[in-house]
């Protein structure tokens, strides 16, 4: 533990869910910051801050505040993350990292020039189900990967001006929900040496629904479906010679696996075991890169959210989809 003292920058639902989480952990959660007074003081009241700013300007500044997590929609990453850099704080910013490549590119450079940790919150990577996974792969149990699949999908709200569907907002399926399927597969199989999506876009031009084929490094194959407007299964899979994983619903969150040979036989049984909703791991994961002196994150490099970042940018590209900031 290096004592890190968290500050959040903005006060909705998410932000919220990582405050329990870090109190569960027992972290150092010692201030807020938000565009109003009054919102601050509620969100500090209710977990018990110390400080509550009325403004991200006046958190960043805090001399009390050594970590930053980002929590507003994700086309305000980019400037809100910034912000915190400039200002001498690590940041664990939430996903998607930012609005596109370009973006994230800057955050890593500005990061790296500053000797500050920026990461990535994808907070299923730091779950206990997906550390026992990464070690059943890495020990062979399920020889050679051959296919991955995930879906995210969820019935989100149908309002054009809701912050899902506005283009304005970054609105839309894929880096709201298809972020965590790509993330995943990334994980497991590495980056995509190929890339073929099919989208389906609502009347603000967001998409609703996305679908991807990628091939990877030896000619694994991986699928993911993400909607807003529907509910599946939120199941996932990773099919090997061997043996193969299936996650249960909710796969990206604390849940059950099987390992399952061939002729069906059950190998192993995973149960998670969680306080909380387990958002507390991603931030035990940053105190012990900061505390050894490592500023590039080992579950999940920077390096490899700025790559994935530029996957979803050609998601987009093969869908159609543009955001109004990018069209300058």
């Amino acid at each position: 533990m290096t004592g890190l003292r968290w500050g959040i920058l903005a006060t909705g639902g998410i932000a919220g869910a990582f405050a329990s989480d870090l109190r569960t952990a027992g972290l150092d959660l010692v201030a807020v910051g938000s565009r109003s007074q009054e919102s601050a003081d509620a969100f500090a009241a209710r977990f018990d801050i110390a400080h509550a700013h009325p403004s991200y300007e006046a958190l960043v500044s805090d001399p009390d505040v050594d970590i930053i997590y980002v929590s507003t929609p994700h086309p305000m990453h980019h400037e809100n993350a910034r912000l915190a850099l400039e200002h001498g704080k690590h940041v664990l910013a939430e996903k998607a990292f930012t609005l596109n490549r370009a973006e994230a590119e800057d955050l890593q450079a500005l990061a790296a020039e500053k000797g500050l940790l920026v990461m990535e919150a994808m907070w299923t990577r730091y779950l206990p189900h997906m550390i026992r996974i990464r070690e059943l792969i890495a020990d062979g149990t399920l020889g050679e990967i051959r296919a991955v699949s995930a879906d995210h999908t969820q019935l989100l709200p149908t309002d054009p001006t809701h912050r899902l569907n506005a283009l304005e907002l970054g609105g839309g399926a894929l880096l709201d929900l298809g972020i965590y399927p790509i993330s995943f597969v990334w994980d497991m199989l590495g980056a995509p040496t190929d890339i073929r999506a099919v989208g389906r876009l609502i009347e603000t031009g967001a998409d609703s629904e996305v679908a991807t084929v990628m091939t990877h490094e030896g000619g694994a194959i991986s699928t993911t479906l993400s909607s807003s407007r529907a509910s599946g299964p939120n199941a996932a899979s990773i099919i090997g010679t061997k043996a193969r994983i299936d996650i249960d619903r909710v796969w990206y969150t604390p849940t059950t696996f099987r390992v399952t040979l061939p002729d069906g036989t059950v190998q192993e049984e995973y149960v998670s075991e969680v306080d909380g909703r387990g958002m507390q791991f991603q931030a035990l994961a940053a105190e012990r890169l900061v505390r050894d002196g490592i500023l590039e994150g080992d579950i999940l490099p920077i390096a490899e959210s700025v790559a994935i970042m530029g996957t979803l940018d050609e998601i987009r590209a093969q869908i159609g989809v543009r955001y109004p900031r990018e069209e300058a």
